[in-house]
């Protein structure tokens, strides 16, 4: 009887053996997630359910190719036809992905917590760069680029998500001059000017993002038509940011939601380069208004930011040195309806703490607005400490829940390119987020360059496509030369024509 026995669970355990020898050897290994801080979750394409038409529209309806570590991500854009979907497995791939054709979705695959990784190395200038409409990039980490990770140049109908991006330099997610996009479920840390930027667009939402750690931590800028909610901006130099930057192309910025986000403890040090315009964004910023109009904030947690809880400032205040007589430079009928906010002010800086000490009292406040603007109002000025809302009336709405998205129903048509418009959507697109007209921003204006290489566009089109760093005062400028021979010319003509 004994014999039986142990001759059982001998064979039970043989049984049991062989199970696990089966799964680890044979099996293939499962699909997971490990999360990050924020707690990202993550999600497959077009699958998500708190997006709208737009990413639903992006479910692959080609082939699906597949890049394995030790591949080119580039490579399968080269190959891929509109409507494919790319699957980019765990591995380190270090190069820069150009997206130049419409309907293409890029997908990170997370396996036993390893995730696809693009690494610049602090040698490549950027991640990806898209032009085309229709782009989908999700579930990638990307560290050490020098410009940016994620750049759109005008492309419309995209839908950046559920990335983990890591001092890639200037910006972080950067679409510019795009309409009708989602950016969501990213986390982003160590950015040098703004972790997510979003650029002359319109019909954006920015939606439940982490950001921190950067200088800027979520900007609007000279974009109309956005939806910024349930984000955690903490510990940047500013948490959100809505403005109008002078001296580039689009002049407004005007109907953005600032709902539901967390902006908490955003006193960073600004470690943004000397005379870029966030090098001039104070440490303890939570909510930062210059010259947008119709900005609604609502329903925001606030607390923490040393110098003031919301800035409200006019262009003469917040960029004294600007010169562009076609920017309307007062943030008109700004909206605070209810918010939560509190331990705000406790250590200001600069004029700020100089006009506070003017009135005996040496914290600022919840709320400071400053300079020119009509219109704006309040919905209950009691429950905040509040400095230059004078003019400000009581509020004639309570929320803005009717307004769940601001992106549009369907997705909008690409931008038609004429050969008279290539100049001038190239310099939308991809030269204005670093040169302005009259701002110095990243690089030189567009005046010097201008007299630099006046009469000349071959002399530019030589530069993008190679460019010399010859100022220390300026970053290295990143070669374009991923950009046709017949859009090279046709924006360095723009640039020779184009004025105020």
């Amino acid at each position: 009887m004994k014999s039986i026995v142990l001759k059982f669970i001998g064979a039970i355990i043989l049984i049991g053996i062989g199970i696990f020898l089966g799964k680890s050897f044979f099996s293939s290994p499962s699909e997971a997630t490990v999360p990050i801080p924020s707690g990202m979750t993550y999600r497959n394409a077009g699958i998500s359910n708190d997006t709208t038409q737009v990413t639903k529209s992006n479910t692959f309806s080609g082939v699906i190719i597949e890049v394995k570590n030790g591949n080119s991500i580039q490579d399968a854009v080269k190959k891929a036809n509109p409507g494919d979907l790319i699957r980019v497995y765990p591995g380190n791939y270090s190069e820069n992905v150009f997206i130049d054709k419409d309907d293409i979705s890029l997908q990170g695959i997370i396996v036993n917590g390893e995730w696809p990784t693009l690494d610049g190395k602090k040698e490549i200038n950027d991640a990806f760069l898209y032009s085309g409409n229709g782009i989908l990039i999700e579930n990638f980490k990307i560290i050490n680029y020098k410009g940016n990770a994620i750049m759109g140049q005008a492309g419309n109908n995209f839908v950046i998500r559920n990335n983990w991006i890591i001092d890639t330099g200037v910006y972080g997610i950067f679409p510019q001059y795009g309409k009708n996009g989602l950016i969501e479920h990213n986390v982003l840390s160590l950015i040098a000017d703004a972790a997510i930027y979003v650029g002359m667009c319109d019909n954006v939402d920015v939606r439940h993002n982490e950001v921190f750690d950067n200088v800027a931590g979520i900007e609007i800028e000279n974009s109309r038509h956005c939806l910024v909610e349930n984000n955690y901006a903490h510990n940047n130099t500013g948490g959100i940011l809505a403005f109008v930057t002078p001296g580039l192309p689009i002049k407004t910025t005007f109907d953005v939601i600032l709902r539901n986000n967390f902006v908490v403890n955003n006193n960073h040090e600004n470690f943004g380069a000397p005379g870029s315009t966030v090098a001039g964004i104070p440490a303890g910023t939570g909510i930062l208004i210059m010259a947008a109009d119709d900005v609604i904030v609502e329903n925001n947690i606030i607390t923490g930011n040393n110098n003031t809880g919301i800035t409200i400032v006019d262009l003469a205040t917040g960029d004294p040195k600007a010169n562009d007589p076609n920017s309307e430079g007062n943030p008109d009928r700004v909206t605070i309806l209810d918010n939560t906010m509190f331990y705000n002010g406790n250590d200001p800086t600069g004029e700020i703490k100089t006009i506070m000490l003017t009135q005996l009292d040496s914290k600022g406040p919840d709320i400071f607005a400053y300079g020119g603007g009509t219109g704006s109002t309040i919905r209950d000025k009691n429950r905040y400490r509040t400095f230059g809302l004078g003019d400000y009336g009581i509020s004639q709405i309570n929320d803005t829940k009717d307004i769940p998205t601001m992106m549009t129903p369907e997705p909008v048509p690409p931008r038609s390119v004429s050969k008279e418009e290539l100049g001038k959507l190239t310099y939308y697109g991809v030269c204005a987020g670093c040169h302005a007209f009259g701002t110095r921003l990243i690089g030189p204006p567009t005046e010097i360059i201008q007299a630099i290489h006046n009469d000349n566009p071959q002399g530019i089109v030589d530069y993008i496509t190679k460019p010399k760093n010859l100022r220390d005062d300026y970053p290295e400028m990143p070669p374009q030369d991923y950009l046709s021979d017949e859009a090279k010319i046709a924006v360095a003509e723009y640039i020779l024509s184009v004025k105020h």
